[in-house]
């Protein structure tokens, strides 16, 4: 019998998916639990609009994340910063001050977790820091920090 998945099923499939099962497991376990239900005409079509609504949304999303690495790419964020000797900064330089500076300079929101620090900036200079905005799209950005006058 075959039958849609409305919900993810442990060693079966995801949600969305069409699977052959017998119909007693499918009448005495899923359906009651409204795990799944009954593959008919209008449930395989309306699963296909929405694949297929799905697919187009994630190719928008790429296009305008791939529109914001390119916007973005080289970039400079000017960052101030108190120093001590030796040109070392009190403290560090987080991708949460970088996304605060990427904000009031340039005007682009961008989440401090796709913000990629290997370590902390600690010191005067221009970085070069990776920007991940999607799986398919990142962009680097320079990051300038200067002395706090």
């Amino acid at each position: 019998m075959q039958v849609v998945l409305l919900k993810d099923v442990p060693k079966l499939g995801a949600k969305g998916d069409i699977v052959n099962v017998t119909e007693g497991y499918a009448r005495n376990f899923l359906f009651p639990r409204n795990l799944a239900s009954p593959a008919s005409e209008g449930k395989l079509k309306e699963i296909s609009n929405q694949r297929q609504a799905q697919a187009e949304k994630k190719k928008k999303q790429e296009a305008e994340a791939k529109e914001l690495a390119a916007k973005i790419n080289d970039l400079t964020v000017v960052l101030k910063a108190k120093v001590g000797e030796g040109g070392r900064l009190f403290g560090a330089i987080s991708n949460k001050d970088i996304a605060d500076g990427l904000k009031q300079q340039h005007g682009y929101d961008i989440d401090k977790k796709k913000i990629v620090l290997k370590d902390p900036i600690k010191t005067l200079g221009t970085h070069k820091i990776t920007i991940k905005i999607h799986p398919v799209a990142q962009a680097e950005i320079n990051v300038q920090v200067t002395a706090m006058e």
